[in-house]
């Protein structure tokens, strides 16, 4: 995987300056966000923000880097690698439903999206540090499994993405759209169970039983 991204100097104030861009960036999105209204909410002055970051875009797409990798790191800290398909993915599935349905997971897609054809290293930089890293850790578990014969799977790419679309079905475009801005617990669980069964069904390994057939009286 290839995660382009600046590399800022960090100092003492660094994540102050984050944390006071990020809700500014979510209250009045990229366009509408000022250097000024950053640095109030930081409580830094412009000079301080510029000494870590050359413009806005920079800002933003840091922004969304460490909250992509922060939520990766968390989903992944909660899911026990050693344990079967049948009981990982659930898990994985709603860490993965849990941020592109949350306020901000929705507020940088759309940005992004915005700003694609303006700023187009804005979306690889959110790519690589949000699908990208999903698509590297379910693919690290998919070998796992494949190993203890719980998974086959030829393309673990092509897997760990179809897994990702599965889970966002009828959920996504929904509140991408403006249809629906909150789910039940049901509705979500039906996505997700729906997705895993899915899954299994196509890239699941049988079983073995540990009796042997050996004859009609077996």
């Amino acid at each position: 995987m290839n995660t382009h991204h600046h590399t800022f100097k960090k100092g003492r104030k660094f994540q102050q300056v984050l944390q006071g861009a990020r809700s500014v960036f979510l209250r009045d999105g990229f366009e509408g966000a000022s250097v000024d209204d950053i640095a109030r909410a930081a409580g830094v002055s412009k000079a301080t923000l510029y000494s870590y970051f050359p413009d806005k875009r920079a800002l933003f797409a840091e922004v969304a880097r460490s909250e992509c990798v922060t939520q990766a790191e968390a989903a992944m800290a909660r899911v026990d690698v050693t344990r079967p398909p049948a009981e990982v993915l659930p898990a994985a599935g709603r860490h993965l439903v849990a941020f592109f349905l949350s306020e901000f997971g929705q507020r940088v897609f759309r940005i992004c999206v915005a700003e694609s054809d303006r700023f187009p290293e804005l979306g690889r930089q959110f790519y690589d540090s949000g699908p990208a890293l999903v698509e590297q850790a379910l693919g690290g578990y998919f070998d796992l499994a494949g190993e203890r014969g719980e998974l086959d799977i030829p393309d673990r790419r092509l897997a760990a993405n179809q897994f990702a679309e599965l889970c966002k079905a009828e959920l996504f475009p929904r509140v991408t759209f403006g249809v629906q801005s909150t789910f039940s617990q049901a509705e979500t669980d039906r996505i997700i169970d729906g997705a895993v069964d899915m899954f299994l069904a196509r890239y699941g390994c049988a079983p073995t039983s540990g009796l042997a057939a050996s004859g009609p009286d077996a």
